[in-house]
């Protein structure tokens, strides 16, 4: 019995293999500058994580905002101090109160002008403003966390598409045997 081994390579699938691999380290690297720019950035604000309060500071208070985590911390410590400074109240909330505060001025006679001075809409304006610079800062964190997360999905596809051009890569050759029986001399 005599064997014959034959390789194919389909030229195709290895190129395709060859530029999923390429991809993937792309997005590799990518999903690892994104994430490297982000830490960056949060690092030169100098943030610090804010206790919550007191008694629950939180397991991450007190760490320097570097990442997902600790900016997802800060974000929560920031609403926390935002709706206390509020009365519980949000920045929405606090602009229906001042409508209505001022709905009753208007009522009662009181000149707009006036009523920009009134002491309870000099208190609930001031209390807006806090609600709305927690809110704005609280967005710019949850953008950070956001950024971190396209970045390790980039970084994870990036590495599934280097793993699937690795297997095309190995599947583009093709190797057949063949085996034929040797003939039998012929007898007389």
């Amino acid at each position: 019995m005599s064997t014959t081994t034959t390789n194919t390579t389909n030229p195709a699938v290895k190129l395709i293999g060859l530029l999923t691999i390429i991809a993937g380290a792309i997005m590799i690297i990518a999903g690892g500058v994104t994430w490297g720019a982000v830490t960056s950035q949060l690092k030169d604000e100098a943030i610090t994580v804010s206790a919550v309060t007191e008694e629950a500071p939180g397991s991450l208070a007190g760490k320097p905002v570097a990442g997902p985590f600790t900016a997802f911390a800060q974000a929560n410590a920031i609403k926390h101090h935002a709706l206390t400074g509020a009365n519980g109240r949000t920045y929405a909330q606090i602009g229906d109160d001042i409508k209505a505060a001022k709905a009753t001025l208007t009522a009662d006679g009181v000149s707009d002008a006036d009523q920009a001075k009134d002491a309870d809409v000099m208190k609930l304006t001031a209390a807006r403003t806090s609600a709305m610079n927690g809110s704005f800062l609280r967005t710019a964190l949850f953008s950070s966390v956001i950024a971190y997360g396209v970045a390790a999905l980039v970084i994870g596809l990036g590495i599934l598409f280097a793993a699937l051009g690795f297997a095309l890569r190995s599947i583009s050759t093709t190797t057949v045997v063949t085996s034929a029986a040797k003939p039998v001399p012929a007898t007389a």
